[in-house]
């Protein structure tokens, strides 16, 4: 069977609408207002093997903080109806991503209980770009926000961590490679499991 799921969130601050296929070819057809925002999903697909479609719209005039929560939300309520009971996954992963000068960590377990460790050693100083000849902006204090929002959906343990770095850039960028790899792993059908639910309790809760 086909793990996809579609999920639909309108508030009175955003507007999103995400398609996700866990067992992709790491497809991102996302419009998504915030350039570096969508550069980091983009590298989540790639590296995890998703596939990930839809649109996002948030209230920018107020700033990024909402639009960047609330997409971690939907996206953790993907990973959570597409993995349905977690029947015959790994369930847990981990990646060491090197990216030029610094060297992440993620560590996933789709275990039910949501708790999020982000050690991402961030400057908080958003990052500026230039896009069609006008400025723009990442916050990065809303790094944090986007995982949180994704570990409270998917109902897993996540723990990001930066062991060295300078740039804010590749920290983040290398973070969210780090944790596509963790959770693909984890997400995986484990051909030895036989479609049993990973848990000495017999489901996941």
């Amino acid at each position: 069977m086909a793990r996809t799921a579609t999920i639909e969130r309108i508030t009175g601050e955003t507007q999103i609408s995400l398609t996700l296929n866990l067992d992709g070819t790491g497809k991102c057809s996302v419009e998504n207002p915030i350039g570096f925002f969508d550069h980091l999903l983009r590298s989540f697909c790639k590296h995890g093997l998703f596939d990930l479609s839809g649109s996002i719209k948030g209230d920018l005039n107020v700033d990024q903080h909402h639009t960047i929560e609330d997409t971690g939300i939907v996206l953790g309520m993907c990973f959570a109806k597409a993995l349905g009971d977690c029947a015959g996954i790994y369930r847990s992963g981990s990646f060491l991503y090197p990216m030029d000068e610094a060297l992440l960590r993620a560590a996933v377990d789709f275990g039910g209980r949501p708790f999020l460790v982000c050690d991402a050693e961030l400057t908080g100083i958003p990052l500026v770009s230039v896009q069609d000849g006008k400025e723009g902006t990442f916050q990065t204090d809303c790094f944090e926000d986007f995982w949180n929002g994704f570990v409270q959906a998917a109902k897993c343990n996540l723990h990001l961590d930066t062991l060295r770095g300078r740039s804010d850039h590749h920290k983040m960028e290398g973070l969210f490679k780090a944790a596509a790899r963790a959770i693909r792993s984890a997400v995986e059908i484990d051909p030895r499991r036989n479609g049993e639910v990973p848990s000495t309790k017999g489901v996941i809760v």
